[in-house]
């Protein structure tokens, strides 16, 4: 199977899955450039559900409205020069600023801008067989960090975004995936580490779940400095306590460092231990009588 028929048949079993919440929820596929595609799109909004994509292909053809009522054939690169000022919103972000020498999270302004657009495509994209020309409205939205040099966010949606509440609302729903995406660097962090391919299964599940548990505090996701799992990674990555500071990133991702070199070193030990029946005398001395560990 092909990786696009893969990607439709993905969000054919989601939309299935979340069936029985439809009736009282609406679905929105929050997505990266990867998903600039309008094949995704026509099966998402085939199935009632709506869209807001990071854009990628700004060669995109679209019309652009040049007057009320009146639409001009252009691209999204055009449709840049369109979008308006909305709203302002202050949020935290971690973001390099100024002098900084490197992002941290801090209070910062973003400017939301948007356009609308008209979209026509073929509702048998890729697909075999007759299909018909479909023109929907979306809505071109830019947000901008100011006080940085970050470059700005530009995003599509079919939900309007006609005033300051519609915009603040589609700039904190990708707001939202951004920080789903930091926590899955974090966690791919850890798991693309060579090591990881020694580990046995029950040591992996450690790993990954305490890797999500600093993800989950690093990007305020529900997981707080309380969670004795995060005190403990903090503690193994040099943390020491004071007032009024918590650990950042740095100490917390040597602390999850340091804990997969101990499981990565356990499970080269027992492996050596089951192919040799025990370790090399001088081994054993200096490791004071350890012994393989049954669960971690």
């Amino acid at each position: 199977m092909s990786e696009p028929a893969e990607v439709q048949q993905a969000i054919q079993t989601v939309s299935e899955a979340l069936a029985p919440y439809k009736t009282s929820k609406t679905v929105t596929w929050i997505t990266d450039r990867g998903f600039d595609d309008v094949a995704v799109w026509r099966t998402i909004w085939e199935q009632d559900e709506h869209v807001v994509c990071r854009v990628y292909h700004f060669e995109r053809t679209v019309a652009t409205q040049s007057s009320p009522g009146q639409w001009v054939q252009g691209n999204l690169a055009h449709a840049q020069e369109q979008v308006k000022p909305l709203a302002r919103v202050q949020t935290r972000m971690e973001v390099q600023r100024g002098k900084q020498q490197r992002p941290k999270r801090q209070p910062v302004e973003v400017e939301i801008a948007a356009c609308p657009v008209h979209l026509t495509y073929a509702t048998n994209v890729r697909r075999k067989g007759q299909g018909q020309k479909v023109c929907k409205t979306l809505w071109l939205v830019k947000a901008t960090i100011l006080g940085t040099t970050q470059a700005p966010w530009w995003v599509l949606t079919d939900w309007p975004v006609q005033d300051e509440q519609s915009a603040v609302r589609i700039f904190m729903m990708y707001r939202e995936r951004w920080a789903a995406e930091d926590s899955f660097k974090v966690t791919k962090e850890c798991l693309g580490w060579e090591e990881v391919q020694v580990l046995d299964w029950q040591a992996l599940q450690t790993l990954v779940a305490l890797a999500w548990v600093t993800a989950g505090f690093l990007y305020h996701m529900g997981v707080t400095f309380q969670w004795e799992e995060v005190l403990l990674i903090a503690k193994l990555g040099g943390w020491e306590p004071h007032k009024d500071r918590k650990p950042g990133k740095i100490t917390l991702m040597r602390g999850l460092r340091r804990l997969i070199d101990l499981l990565a070193t356990q499970a080269i030990l027992s492996q050596y231990v089951t192919q040799h029946e025990e370790l090399p005398p001088n081994i054993t001395a200096f490791l004071q009588g350890w012994t393989p560990p049954k669960k971690l």
